[in-house]
């Protein structure tokens, strides 16, 4: 008998789901699509019981396609974004949708905790401001908009957490949700007056779990939802970020990585906390290892928004037509979603400059992806501005597929950058800490093992040189448009 184990990775546009068993790598692996809900401006929600159909889906067919005997499944382990809202009621299940990470419905919340506690340094405490992603904020905009709602939670949680909770876990709140919810401080303790500013009943947070704690084992539902049997261990899994660093071979000060996802993450290991106001902090799973890092609101998202604009056209076909055409032409401000590091701004809006009538869905196309690599630039200027030197550099996730946008981030970063071939990004990272946990592996050390990394993409210097100055353009013109950006949100919200 071989052990196996899965990971899940809860996604913003996504599910995806690997079988993996430490003596061979992944054996098999399925995704599902998710629909991300926008009901009102500056919202992103999404809806719990599709992630949970995705999650039984993917599981059955892992299981189908790879032939293995779930009896010899030994533990499930679940990532996902940071950090996802969910109220659940009395009975488990969620009491409204799920508030992502890059929803902004809670800007004069956000001003109201910040100055209760500004006789605080929560960037020292927490690693954060308090910012669109911090959940108090969000909480706190739920009891006073839907209190009908409010009135029936028992706790909260983020995605992933409460997927696990749905197979058969106890009820917890995973280490870095913690951490960037701003409720708690870096050693994981509460930190009371965020909450009391939020009028936040404690009880309302159930226990932090480090990954690669085992919370409970598979229940009846689940059994009969994808086969798998009672002895198969839950497990604690992990931000996806930060899962997605850790198994592309971010573990050495100054390893740094591009993640191309539904949302865009630029993480650098360091050896101590590393905190500044623009930034926000997380813990490698390694123990004394830390991920200061930066995540955009928008990165794939705004690509399938752009895509679903010019009529569903091939992400491929869009890649070829923007292939030639001229770097930086335009200018696309990537604010669609307001803007969380370094900006911390939710009140942003998104914009193109530049456009004349010669131009086509390339040009723009092309502008989507060189705004995405600028909003990098900007977070990599402040890293080496605060003295966090970057080292070797990754680049992961869907978007990472795109020749084009790998050659972009390489001429707009000016450093070669890494791909991790065939890499399944944060789902193996769970696979990896439901294997620590049952003593599959070793240690968090033996990631290594199951990371290949692609030839490098080298910067192309004339591109660079152009870029150089379009960054430069780019960031006057995010400046220029801010009030513009105000007014226009302001009014909307009237």
């Amino acid at each position: 008998m071989t052990a196996h184990v899965i990971g899940i990775d809860i996604g913003t546009t996504g599910t995806k789901t690997v079988l993996f068993a430490p003596a061979g790598g992944i054996v098999a692996q399925a995704a599902r699509s998710s629909a991300l809900h926008s009901p009102r401006p500056g919202f992103a929600e999404a809806d719990p019981a599709q992630w949970l159909e995705n999650v039984f889906e993917s599981i059955r067919e892992v299981i189908s396609v790879s032939g293995v005997d779930p009896a010899d499944i030994s533990a499930v382990a679940t990532t996902g974004m940071v950090p996802a809202v969910l109220p659940v009621g009395a009975d488990g299940g969620p009491v409204r949708p799920a508030i992502l990470q890059n929803d902004t419905r809670a800007t004069v919340e956000v001003d109201e905790i910040r100055d209760a506690t500004a006789y605080l340094d929560l960037v020292r405490l927490t690693g954060s401001e308090v910012t669109q992603q911090s959940v108090a904020p969000t909480l706190l905009w739920l009891s006073r908009n839907e209190p009908d709602s409010w009135a029936r939670v028992t706790h909260v949680q983020g995605s992933y957490d409460w997927i696990l909770c749905q197979l058969g876990a106890d009820a917890h709140i995973e280490q870095n949700w913690a951490i960037e919810s701003g409720l708690f401080a870096l050693d994981g303790t509460p930190v009371t007056a965020v909450a009391a500013a939020a009028d936040l009943d404690p009880q309302l947070l159930p226990p932090v779990a480090a990954p690669g704690t085992i919370v409970g084992s598979v229940n009846d539902r689940t059994m009969a939802a994808t086969g798998l049997r009672r002895s198969t261990r839950l497990v604690v899994g992990g931000a996806d970020h930060v899962l997605s660093a850790f198994t592309a071979g971010v573990d050495r000060p100054g390893d740094w990585l591009v993640k191309l996802g539904g949302a865009g993450d630029i993480l650098v290991a360091s050896d101590a906390p590393i905190t500044d106001a623009r930034l926000y902090l997380d813990a490698h799973p390694r123990p004394g290892t830390w991920l200061p890092n930066g995540c955009m609101a928008t990165s794939g998202s705004l690509i399938r928004w752009f895509q679903t604009l010019v009529g569903g056209a091939d992400l491929l076909l869009l890649d070829e037509e923007a292939e030639d055409r001229a770097p930086a032409d335009l200018l696309c401000l990537p604010y669609f979603l307001g803007e969380k590091s370094p900006l911390h701004d939710p009140n942003l809006r998104g914009s193109f400059a530049g456009l004349h009538l010669g131009h086509t869905r390339a040009d723009m196309y092309r502008s989507v992806l060189e705004s995405i690599a600028f909003g990098f630039r900007h977070h990599v200027d402040i890293f080496r501005v605060i003295g966090v030197p970057l080292t070797t550099g990754r680049i992961t996730n869907g978007g990472s597929r795109s020749t084009l946008w790998k050659q972009i981030h390489a001429d707009v970063l000016g450093a070669p950058l890494f791909p991790i071939i065939d890499h399944p990004g944060a789902s193996l990272g769970a696979a990896l800490a439901a294997a620590l946990a049952i003593g599959a592996i070793d240690s968090w050390d033996d990631a290594g093992a199951y990371t290949r990394f692609g030839d490098p993409v080298l910067p192309d210097p004339q591109r660079g040189a152009i870029y150089d100055d379009a960054y430069q353009a780019w960031r006057e013109l995010g400046t220029a448009l801010t009030p513009v950006s105000h007014r226009l949100t302001e009014r909307n919200r009237e």
